[in-house]
């Protein structure tokens, strides 16, 4: 096993972290350092290599297996001058380890036993999070997943050992209620996961973040009004209609959910090519929106909304004397950012649930479901045991009990470099 390094914080700042891993960390470190600190104390030590003086940093060290990959650690805290990050990451080079690929520190947690993957997937989320809904999802979400694949596990693992009793002891008359208990739990356990499957849309949605569309005829005000909601310059805004020919959006925090806002092209029949193919394109990026402004100005018909799509019409350009708001002079706004706040809630409402809020979680727990309502449908013990063993296989790859390299590798590679 390779020893491994990479800085855990981000450029530019004060002070850089470099983490150690593996089997040589301590030893490098003491070449390095010098002595080393009593563990998990940090000391002030100069580094030298070759003779030359490198750095006076903060060193941490955190023997196996009290760390976080399981294996040998050591922190340096380094003052944050790229001349220094490149010094000192030279000089670990030289004494025999390496740079980390992204997510190794984590996967080597989890292959130790540090982590499992509910576990590994919220810490990259939370890292990865923009808002507070995002943080959210990724700590208390994420816990409330982990707590119910807990319970579903024990309760699986109760329901097997009873259909094995009916398995090994065929003669001793058991009571007709004992297949019907099972039968009923195995049913209670398939309706809980299916209720979490329910929610899990909601919690991908916000993991991912929302896309609403602002859609309507040339000159309707759509740009001006994406340029208001971001509060900036974002797309051209002209009398002349058809300005916007191409899919213009924003990133934006609305009520603590991510949502990408896209400006469109006006929708109209036109023979410029260009334009054409602008309106095609906003019909194809309206069909597969979250949510829809639907933007008229005065004496403009609203454009239809696709079925089975959340949408809010909006009478543009106030400002000219009729109903509705103006983007130009702020009336009416702060409300329609309130209501679409509001939606964005309501999009992304995982009801405090289980947050299946990834596709290879949602499809563990759809493989166990399915499994058990397989065994349902069996009378014979042996075939009714055979799908809760399937079931059981499907459940513990949420958490890592089978450890495919193929999934371990789509986990841990969207870590950044120092996880």
């Amino acid at each position: 096993m390779s020893t491994i390094f990479a800085p855990v914080t981000g450029r530019g700042g004060a002070v850089t972290m470099l983490r150690l891993s593996g089997p040589a960390a301590l030893g490098i470190t003491r070449a390095l350092a010098g002595a080393l600190p009593a563990p998990r104390r940090a000391s002030l030590r100069r580094l030298r290599h070759g003779g030359l003086l490198l750095d006076q940093a903060l060193v941490v060290t955190f023997p196996a297996p009290h760390s976080f990959t399981g294996e040998d650690c050591a922190e340096l805290s380094l003052h944050g001058g790229r001349a220094v990050l490149a010094a000192v990451s030279g000089a670990l080079t030289a004494l025999g380890a390496r740079y980390a690929e992204p997510g190794e520190f984590s996967r080597r947690a989890f292959e130790n036993g540090r982590l499992d993957l509910l576990e590994a997937e919220a810490m990259a989320d939370l890292i990865a999070a923009e808002t507070e809904a995002q943080r959210r999802l990724a700590v208390a979400g994420a816990d409330a997943l982990h707590q119910a694949c807990a319970s579903w596990r024990e309760r699986l693992r109760q329901l097997m050992a009873r259909q094995e009793a009916l398995i090994d002891f065929p003669d001793e008359d058991l009571p007709p209620e004992v297949d019907a208990a099972l039968s009923a739990g195995i049913a209670a356990l398939r309706d809980e996961m299916y209720v979490a499957l329910a929610a899990a849309p909601a919690a991908e949605r916000l993991r991912e973040g929302l896309e609403f569309v602002i859609l309507g005829p040339p000159n309707a005000g759509k740009s001006t009004l994406l340029n208001a909601l971001a509060g900036e310059e974002i797309a051209i805004v002209s009398e002349a209609p058809g300005t916007t020919r191409d899919a213009l959006g924003v990133r934006l925090d609305l009520g603590g959910v991510p949502v990408h806002l896209t400006d469109t092209a006006g929708l109209r029949d036109t023979a410029d090519a260009i334009e054409a193919e602008g309106v095609r394109r906003a019909r194809a990026r309206a069909a597969r929106a979250d949510f829809l402004l639907l933007v008229a100005g005065p004496g403009d018909d609203f454009a239809p909304a696709p079925e089975n799509i959340p949408h809010l019409r909006l009478r543009t350009k106030a400002d000219l004397g009729g109903p509705g708001l103006s983007a130009r002079t702020g009336a009416g706004m702060v409300e329609l950012r309130a209501r679409l706040a509001e939606a964005a809630r309501e999009l992304t409402d995982t009801k405090g649930g289980a947050a299946l809020a990834r596709p290879r979680q949602i499809a563990c727990v759809r493989d166990t479901a399915a499994a058990l309502g397989r065994a349902l449908e069996l009378s014979e013990p042996e075939l009714r045991g055979e799908e809760l063993r399937l079931a059981a296989a499907a459940l513990a790859r949420l958490v890592g009990g089978i450890a495919v390299e193929e999934v371990l590798d789509a986990v841990f590679s969207g870590f950044c470099i120092g996880k």
